[in-house]
């Protein structure tokens, strides 16, 4: 395992120990390393603490923070974490330490570079998001069977619009593909029984988080 260097510092807006919320490893105790700083602007986000603040942490720095929780899963967030550029080695560091990685990322921005042994989440901008034009579509050929694809559906003409990318785009043939309401717009119910009536093979998913402890900061 390389040595970091004191030059490879990124923003960090917190580092915490929660349990996963989202994606297929809903419910395993992870640390979050929530890097700050996002060019996109969407509708519905939770994290816009994230846009701005933190503070500056070496690898060497955020590994050691990361060890103290002593866990098998990291997940690397934001924010947008790939708009900072060692993002990369930080997400190498974390798999030559050992650990189980994962990337939570817009989509809006070049995938191709992480390392193959990160699960990449990979959302697909909706048109409620209010960022649809930013969708990175030529991301979809950097997925493997371990990564996910996330939509985050805020109504009825984001689910119909989201149906039509899947069966367009044969999404479910390149890795698993997540459906999930914006809370507080789209009924959880609602969805799953679209999901249901047309038997689109996906995965639902709830924010287990905000289920357990609201919308605090840091879980």
């Amino acid at each position: 395992m390389a040595i970091p260097s004191a030059n490879d510092s990124l923003r960090i807006s917190e580092i915490f120990f929660s349990l996963q919320g989202e994606t297929g490893r809903v419910g395993l105790p992870t640390v979050f390393v929530r890097l700050t700083g996002c060019p996109l602007r969407c509708e519905y986000c939770d994290t816009t603490y994230a846009f701005s603040g933190g503070q500056n942490m070496t690898l060497a720095a955020i590994l050691a923070e990361v060890a103290r929780h002593d866990a098998r899963y990291v997940c690397v967030t934001g924010g947008e974490p790939l708009a900072q550029k060692n993002c990369l080695p930080l997400l190498q560091a974390l798999c030559d330490a050992g650990y189980a990685v994962s990337l939570e990322t817009s989509g809006a921005l070049d995938v191709s570079g992480v390392d193959a042994r990160v699960q990449k989440v990979v959302d697909i901008k909706t048109p409620a998001s209010g960022e649809v034009e930013k969708n990175l579509w030529a991301n979809l050929e950097h997925l493997a069977a371990q990564d996910e694809i996330k939509f985050v559906l805020n109504d009825a003409a984001d689910y119909q619009w989201a149906k039509q990318i899947l069966q367009e785009r044969q999404l479910a043939q390149r890795c698993a593909v997540l459906f999930s309401p914006v809370q507080g717009h789209l009924a959880p119910r609602d969805l799953a029984e679209w999901i249901l009536r047309d038997r689109l093979p996906v995965r639902m998913q709830v924010q287990l988080h905000k289920l357990l402890w609201g919308n605090e900061v840091g879980r």
